[in-house]
Parts: C-alpha cells; sequence; structure tokens
C-alpha cells in the first residue's frame, strides 16, 4: 500500500492556524495524519494545540478539503469538517474524522493525494459532551 507515499503527499495550507472566532485560538501540531484502512475507507487525524484555550477549554470546527484519486486517475475534491472539543486545563487533543472515498463499490483502491486546512472555527468552552466525558 502506499500509506508512507501518502504522508509524505500531504500538504497544510497556510491559514491552518487562522480564522480563530473568538480572542483564543487554536493551531494544528503538525499536519493531518492519513491512515489507510482499506482499498477506500481512511481516518484523518488532526492534533490540536489548545494551549491558548484557558480555564474554560474551547470548541469548534475544522473546515478542510481533501483532493484523492480513483482507481483510473481522476482526481476528485471533497470539501469536509470535523469538530473538536478541548477540555478545560488541556493543552492538546485530537479529532478524527472517518472517510470514504469509493467509486466502485469497494472493488478499486482510492488514493488520498492531499489534505489542505480551509479554516478553523474556536469559540469559548468545551462543548457539553466533551464535559460529560470529563466527569466520567
Amino acid at each position: 500500500m502506499k500509506t508512507v507515499s501518502l504522508m509524505a503527499m500531504m500538504t497544510l495550507s497556510a491559514s491552518a492556524g487562522a480564522a480563530p472566532a473568538s480572542k483564543h485560538s487554536v493551531s494544528l501540531t503538525q499536519n493531518p495524519l492519513i491512515m489507510r484502512l482499506n482499498k477506500d475507507e481512511f481516518r484523518i487525524a488532526f492534533g490540536i494545540n489548545g494551549e491558548r484555550c484557558g480555564a474554560n477549554g474551547c470548541s469548534g470546527i475544522i473546515h478542510y478539503r481533501v483532493d484523492w484519486k480513483t482507481a483510473d486517475g481522476a482526481t476528485r475534491s471533497e470539501v469536509k469538517q470535523v469538530s473538536y472539543a478541548v477540555l478545560p486545563h488541556v493543552r492538546r487533543t485530537i479529532a478524527v474524522d472517518r472517510q470514504y472515498f469509493d467509486t466502485a463499490e469497494g472493488q478499486h483502491t482510492t488514493d488520498v493525494v492531499k489534505v489542505r486546512i480551509d479554516a478553523i472555527t474556536c469559540r469559548d468552552g468545551a462543548d457539553e459532551r466533551a464535559a460529560k466525558i470529563q466527569h466520567l
């Protein structure tokens, strides 16, 4: 499989640390990590630096674009988003998105060519689900 070459081809746009919706902001700790699970199923993991979220934590959405190739060599692009939550007093977290890129019901292998970050939103306070998890 081309997992190693896929990770080498990943790029991150300059806007990765931009677009905060509040006085707090987050950034990515590194380029997104692409994990192939089978011919057409991937996980895309985003490491999030939330050092500036402070005592209340923060949450938001990562808007990103995935370029991928089909078995016949055609390149396609899809706009995606994944939510994240940084718990209070936590400096880093991850968000993982599950992706299927299939044009022939699993009969052909697809390849992720590039992941580009369009925007990262950030708002004060972690969402309610994250707060409930912290209390478990």
